[in-house]
């Protein structure tokens, strides 16, 4: 085993050592919330997103050429996280009673992200049809 992933071993589980004594620490409305957000989020990840992207995947495979579906492919799987990490802030800027907790406008944030992202995945595609 590398000393890197030696590393690596030990930040995880101090990491999963830390969150489980912030849990241990919460109330039971908010561990009870939890568990019915967790609850909620494997639901729709097993209902809704995973045939979403399984039915994405096939189609790509068949529509998409072979040099262009590994960057269109990352690029999907970025823009769904993006678009799942932003979904509390989006649209919420100075909803709070507190202005400096959403203090900017994340949907320009995530349209930034985005069309970074899809400008790599040209790019990327682009340096793979050159070299082929």
């Amino acid at each position: 085993m590398s000393v890197l992933r030696a590393l690596l071993i030990v930040a995880g589980i101090a990491s999963a050592a830390y969150g489980i004594g912030l849990v241990l620490q919460m109330n039971t409305a908010d561990l009870r919330s939890i568990a019915v957000w967790s609850a909620g989020l494997l639901v729709l990840h097993d209902a809704v997103f995973a045939p979403l992207s399984a039915g994405a995947g096939t189609l790509g495979r068949y529509l998409l050429p072979a040099p262009v579906r590994g960057p269109v492919t990352i690029g999907s799987v970025a823009t769904v996280v993006l678009a799942i990490v932003s979904v509390p802030v989006v649209g919420r800027a100075g909803a709070v009673a507190n202005p400096t907790v959403l203090d900017r406008d994340y949907g320009v944030g995530l349209t930034v992200a985005l069309v970074l992202v899809w400008a790599g995945v040209g790019l990327a595609v682009l340096w793979r049809i050159r070299r082929s």
